[in-house]
This record gives structure tokens, C-alpha cells and sequence, in this order.
């Protein structure tokens, strides 16, 4: 039985262990049909066992999204694995400790969580670019921005400044063929998750408020709504932020 990504190559980016959703969406897709790349940063060793644990064994490629010199070079790396690709993952975000506290951050660790989370959209998919000739498809990562968070404070805004690249990418990018969507996941116990002050108050909410049952140990369902949009079934869809995320988004109270 053929899946919806049969024949199509994609990178993912950001994945570091089997609780990140950068791996349910690279299992789902090899689970589709789909040859995956991964691309980590820092821990490379750790990103490796990970990938060892998919269904089909994947190259990993590290990359640092803040780095010119590996962004001019990283088509041709991924060359090395694939002469193509038909669909980018981006599940990269990081801000220093101090933009948890909107009050007290200073600009430099603010202008880190905006390059790394947001800025790094635009710039690995203009990396990509080469390998996309016949279009294909983009998806990020968000978390609800339209929202204040409780202790979320400046990787909200980070994710807003996300949300906003995510609409001109597709604007530009659209005579070529190349849909840019997001999905707003709600919460995942994962590695990232532990460096957020006060994550258990998000935590909270989502148990409260959810309107389906959330599992916060459960990122297959952001990683199949990736898988989604990666796929042709949404082939004029651009510009959108899915929610994944147990309808909170809807929720007053």
C-alpha cells in the first residue's frame, strides 16, 4: 500500500531525541513513503542514536541555522544524500534563560531567540533552494502566538516574528511552487520543554482547557499533522498555521 509521501525526499531539522515531534514527523513520513535527511546541532552524537531508532536509517547532517558558512554550504551536503528535495521540516527554536523574564531581558539574548527561531526559517529554506526546482513543501514549528503564555514572554514574540516570515515566505515563494505552513503544537514533554522556567503552568492549562484528551508525552499527533502538510493533499494551502493541539485555541475558558 503506497503512503501520501511516496517518493518524495525530505530534510528535518531540530530532532535530538524520540520525544521531539522532529522525529514523529521523520517516522511518520519514512512511514509514508518518504526518504528522510535529519539535520542537528551541538549534540550530534545524541541525534544519531535517535535516528537509529526510525524505521529506516537516515543521514544526519549537522547544522548550525545561525551559521553563513553552513547555510551556503549545507545544499551541497545534503546533495551528498539526495539530488533533490520535495519538503523542508523546520523544528529549530532556542532562546537564552533570561527571555523568560520579558521585563528583564536585555536586546542580545532577545535578538538570539528571534535569529534562532525565527529568522533561521527564511534562511534554511533559501539554503534549500537549489534542491527545489520543482516546488515543493515547507512546515515549521510554532506555538501559538496570538496569545500571551504564562512565562513564555519572549520566545512568544519570537514565535510571532515565526508566524509573520511564515506569511511573506509564502507570499515570495509561491511562483515557485513552494507552500510555507506551520503547526501550532500544543505542549511536549520533550527535551526543550525542560529549559522553559514554569513549563508546568502551560502544562496546566492544557489539561484544564483542552477540548480532546492531550498527552504531553505524545508528539505523533504534531508530527502526523507535519506529515499532512507536507504531503499533496493540501496542494493550494500557504500561508496557514494549523493547530495541533487539542483545540485550546478555541477555548475561552
Amino acid at each position: 500500500m503506497s503512503g501520501i509521501l511516496d517518493g518524495k525526499r525530505i530534510l528535518v531539522t531540530g530532532m535530538l531525541t524520540e520525544r521531539s515531534i522532529a522525529f514523529h514527523a521523520a517516522k511518520v513520513a519514512q512511514e509514508e513513503g518518504a526518504e528522510v535527511v535529519l539535520t542537528g546541532f551541538g549534540r550530534i552524537s545524541l541525534v544519531e542514536r535517535t535516528a537509529q531508532q526510525l524505521p529506516k536509517p537516515a543521514p544526519v547532517i549537522e547544522l548550525d541555522v545561525t551559521s553563513p558558512e553552513q547555510l551556503d554550504g549545507l545544499a551541497a551536503r545534503i546533495g551528498d544524500h539526495v539530488t533533490t528535495l520535495d519538503g523542508i521540516v523546520h523544528s529549530v527554536a532556542f532562546g537564552p534563560r533570561d527571555v523568560f523574564d520579558f521585563l528583564a531581558a536585555d536586546w542580545d539574548d532577545v535578538a538570539t531567540a528571534v535569529q534562532v527561531s525565527a529568522f533561521s526559517y527564511k534562511a534554511l529554506v533559501m539554503a534549500c533552494l537549489p534542491l527545489m526546482p520543482r516546488g515543493g513543501s515547507v512546515v515549521g514549528l510554532t506555538f501559538d502566538a496570538s496569545l500571551t503564555w504564562p512565562h513564555y514572554d519572549w520566545m512568544g514574540v519570537a514565535k510571532a516574528a515565526l508566524e509573520s516570515t511564515n506569511r511573506y515566505l509564502a507570499r515570495d515563494l509561491g511562483d515557485r511552487d513552494i507552500r510555507c505552513n506551520l503547526v501550532a503544537a500544543g505542549p511536549i514533554l520533550s527535551m526543550a520543554a525542560k529549559s522553559i522556567p514554569g513549563f508546568g503552568d502551560l502544562a496546566e492549562a492544557w489539561e484544564k482547557r483542552s477540548a480532546l484528551s492531550w498527552n504531553l508525552k505524545d508528539a505523533e499527533p504534531a508530527g502526523r499533522g507535519v506529515v499532512g502538510l507536507l504531503s499533496d493533499f493540501f496542494p493550494k494551502t500557504t500561508g496557514e498555521i494549523v493547530h495541533v493541539d487539542g483545540g485550546v485555541h478555541m477555548v475561552g475558558a
